[in-house]
């Protein structure tokens, strides 16, 4: 089946006569008579009253930048923007050693929290590769999921850190 192209006209059973104004890669959309925009199924039942070759690519910038950015976040390192929580910013972390005889240690809390948080995505790509793996059994997918979510346990200590709940660690009482 030919894909048609923007202006063919068509006879749907439903909605009625109607012009083309849009080809995605599974629907047309088809401004009607009596019903106005309407979008279909490309393998729908109409009957074509005059077919207009497709000019158009069929796949949308929408589409695809949607399955750019599902690929991006699902195999780069690549991460989103975490913030830290407002109260933490411009702040320090000073380390002090158990000997006096010894200097203390100051680190400013925003360069930690950005290690934490790349150590957070990372451990992400890690389990996508598990989970991808075509050498491991599901066993031996179940046993390492099983660490990495024990790892987001041990982590939760620095969920004070991050401003959205929703972007905070999440061991296996919280799953």
């Amino acid at each position: 089946m030919n894909i048609l192209g923007i202006s063919s006209r068509i006879k749907h059973p439903e909605y009625g006569l109607g012009v083309v104004t849009n080809v995605t890669s599974k629907h047309y959309w088809v401004t009607f008579i009596e019903n106005g925009l309407e979008t279909i199924d490309i393998d729908s039942d109409f009957e074509v009253i005059d077919a207009v070759e497709d000019e158009v690519d069929s796949v949308s910038f929408y589409e695809v930048e949607t399955i750019l950015r599902k690929m991006l976040k699902k195999w780069s390192d690549v991460s989103e923007i975490i913030p830290i929580a407002d109260k933490w910013k411009g702040g320090k972390m000073i380390l002090e050693p158990g000997d006096t005889n010894l200097k203390s240690k100051e680190i400013p809390i925003d360069g930690f929290f950005h290690k934490i948080v790349m150590l957070r995505d990372r451990i992400r790509v890690m389990e996508q590769k598990i989970n991808s793996n075509k050498n491991l059994d599901d066993q031996e997918k179940v046993d390492l999921q099983q660490y990495i979510t024990r790892m987001y346990g041990s982590l939760t200590t620095f969920n004070v850190l991050f401003k959205n709940k929703s972007q905070q660690f999440v061991g296996a009482k919280g799953k």
